[in-house]
């Protein structure tokens, strides 16, 4: 039988992970199944440990159970550790390791996809939940100028400033106290684009430079990177090379061997 793969998640329906994981395994010639499970959250723990008592090699973790998933491994990697979300489950001599791979590959679709780079630049991340907790660490280890959560509750994006103030030089403000001086990437983590919606931003933070990244893909372009490219930004980018950057990690941290990510991500964009 092959190895045994899978996400978790509820609702996992679209999920696009298994597509992704099947298209690594025909590119590197890996015997391997990977499926989606419908998990509720509470059976997550039942379902978690049974699926590695019959054999299971590798799990990802997706909503709303990344932050169940952190509490139930046996070892947190220091990226998961501190992302407080666990996406990536591998086994290690009988022990559950923890993983978060969303940073790695959000930051590996701006710096390898679309050559951009994120060294000595002025960043502004839009919200302060889990999808963003996940992502400070790896941006601030490229070096940026400064990193700015704005969030629309300030505490949470203040809680965020000092969990990862040793990591760089990072602020947190309300939306309204963004100021009007432009950044040079602005990364949108709200879920504001799956409803149609737009944090309420400030026209003068986007200049002729600036990069806009969305977290969230859909088939048309969203919401904020409409409003992005309105405003005269230089590029927009959306979450789908992020979501196949972070399967390649996966996929490397399970099986030691790294996919092309360029041809997948042409694939589905083709779909």
């Amino acid at each position: 039988m092959n190895d045994q793969y899978a996400v978790m998640g509820d609702p996992i329906a679209h999920s696009k992970s298994p597509l992704i994981h099947q298209l690594f395994a025909k590119q590197t010639q890996q015997a391997l199944e990977y499926r989606a499970l419908l998990v509720p959250a509470k059976e997550f723990k039942q379902y978690l440990s049974d699926f590695f008592l019959k054999g299971g090699k590798g799990l990802n973790i997706t909503v709303p159970l990344k932050e169940l998933a952190w509490q139930q491994v046996d070892i947190k990697n220091p990226l998961a550790e501190r992302a407080g979300a666990v996406n990536t489950i591998s086994l290690q001599d009988g022990k559950l390791l923890g993983h978060n791979t969303d940073g790695i590959g959000l930051v590996r679709d701006i710096i390898q996809n679309n050559n951009g780079t994120l060294k000595g630049k002025k960043i502004l991340v839009l919200g302060a939940g889990g999808a963003v907790r996940g992502v400070l660490e790896p941006l601030l280890l490229e070096n940026p100028k400064s990193l700015t959560i704005a969030n629309r509750t300030v505490e949470k994006a203040h809680k965020l400033q000092v969990l990862f103030s040793s990591q760089g030089e990072i602020t947190a403000c309300g939306f309204s106290d963004v100021g009007k001086e432009p950044f040079d990437l602005i990364i949108n983590g709200t879920s504001a684009s799956l409803h149609g919606a737009l944090p309420p931003l400030d026209k003068g933070m986007i200049s002729k430079q600036t990069w806009c990244y969305d977290m969230m893909y859909s088939k048309e372009k969203t919401p904020f990177n409409f409003w992005a490219e309105t405003q005269g930004a230089e590029k927009t980018m959306d979450g789908l090379g992020m979501l196949v950057e972070q399967a390649a990690e996966a996929f490397y941290i399970w099986r030691n061997i790294r996919p092309d990510t360029s041809s997948v991500i042409q694939q589905l964009i083709q779909k």
